[in-house]
């Protein structure tokens, strides 16, 4: 859905188009650590203080 890079969260939305919280601390992989709208992810979800939040991301 949307991420912004100078904060380093944003969210993405399901195929159920159920949008999850996503913190750049959760994907996967090395370097800048960034996605961009229309990126295919893979993801786990675990419940957060705020509702569900993204873990375990990975590019595709």
């Amino acid at each position: 859905k949307w991420f912004n890079e100078s904060k380093g969260y944003g969210f993405i939305t399901t195929e159920d188009n159920v949008d999850v919280f996503v913190h750049y601390s959760t994907i996967q992989g090395n370097g800048f650590k960034t996605l961009a709208e229309g990126d295919a992810v893979s993801f786990e979800i675990e419940e957060g203080p705020k509702g569900p939040k993204a873990i375990n991301v990975v590019k595709h």
